[in-house]
């Protein structure tokens, strides 16, 4: 990632939540060039994958890991930039 990337995500990160989720789903959209899918086959796909995600941390297969280690994790990674 270039320094003016790093520096860009930096800032992103210190916005309101709900501000970098519209951002992260603008970048995510300028990579598809395909026609936007059908809002009800999206919605079935992260249906089945929130269950296939909450049927591993039932049987205990995945643990989870606190929010607050993987974003202090994330932000020494990107101080060490």
């Amino acid at each position: 990632m270039t320094s003016r990337a790093q520096a860009l995500l930096r800032e992103a990160l210190t916005l309101p939540a709900e501000e970098r989720a519209d951002v992260a789903a603008e970048l995510l959209a300028s990579l598809d060039d395909a026609p936007p899918d059908d809002p009800a086959e999206v919605e079935a796909a992260w249906a089945r994958e929130i269950e296939r995600r909450a049927r591993r941390v039932m049987s205990g297969e995945s643990t989870g890991e606190p929010w607050e280690d993987v974003r202090a994790r994330v932000r020494q990674r990107l101080t060490e930039r």
